[in-house]
C-alpha cells in the first residue's frame, strides 16, 4: 500500500470532491449557482451577453473567497486589510524637532568650511608669494654677484 505524503505538510489540503478541499466545494457551488441565477433572472431581459456581464462581478468574490490565499489569510480578511489601508490611514505629518537648531547648525558648519577653504587659500598664496620673492631675491644676488665678480675681472684682467 503507498500512501502519497506531500513535502510541505502545512500546505496539504484534505480533498471533498474532484481534488476540492470543502471550503472550496461550498464556495464554487455558490458561486455556480448565484451565476447561473443571475444569467437565467435577466436572459429574457437584457440577453445572454449582457447578462453574463452582469454576473462575473457578483460571482467573482464569491469564487475568490473559497480559492484565493495570501499568508494565510483569505480572500475575504485580504480584501478588508486593503480597503482599511486605503480609506482608514491617517496621513502621515511630519512634525520637526530641532528643525531651526538642525540648520543653523548646518550653516555654521558650512560658513566655517568656507572660513578654513579662504584661509587655506591665503596662507596658499602668501606660501607662493614668499617662494617667487625668495626667488627673486636669489636670482637678485646671482646678478649681483656676477657683476662683482665681473668688475673684479676687469680690475684685474
Amino acid at each position: 500500500m503507498i500512501i502519497e505524503i506531500n513535502k510541505d505538510i502545512e500546505k496539504y489540503q484534505e480533498s471533498v470532491a474532484m481534488g476540492l478541499s470543502a471550503k472550496q466545494l461550498v464556495y464554487s457551488i455558490l458561486a455556480l449557482g448565484s451565476g447561473c441565477g443571475i444569467v437565467f433572472l435577466l436572459y429574457e431581459k437584457i440577453g445572454l451577453t449582457f447578462s453574463c456581464y452582469v454576473a462575473v462581478p457578483i460571482v467573482a468574490p464569491i469564487a475568490l473567497c473559497g480559492f484565493y490565499s495570501y499568508n494565510g489569510m483569505g480572500f475575504r480578511e485580504v480584501f478588508t486589510r486593503y480597503m482599511k489601508s486605503i480609506f482608514r490611514n491617517k496621513a502621515l505629518v511630519f512634525k520637526s524637532s530641532g528643525y531651526r537648531e538642525m540648520v543653523s547648525e548646518i550653516r555654521a558648519k558650512e560658513e566655517a568650511e568656507k572660513r578654513a577653504a579662504v584661509r587655506k587659500a591665503k596662507e596658499e598664496r602668501r606660501r607662493i608669494k614668499n617662494e617667487k620673492i625668495k626667488i627673486r631675491i636669489k636670482e637678485i644676488i646671482k646678478k649681483s654677484i656676477r657683476k662683482t665678480e665681473r668688475k673684479g675681472r676687469d680690475k684685474n684682467g
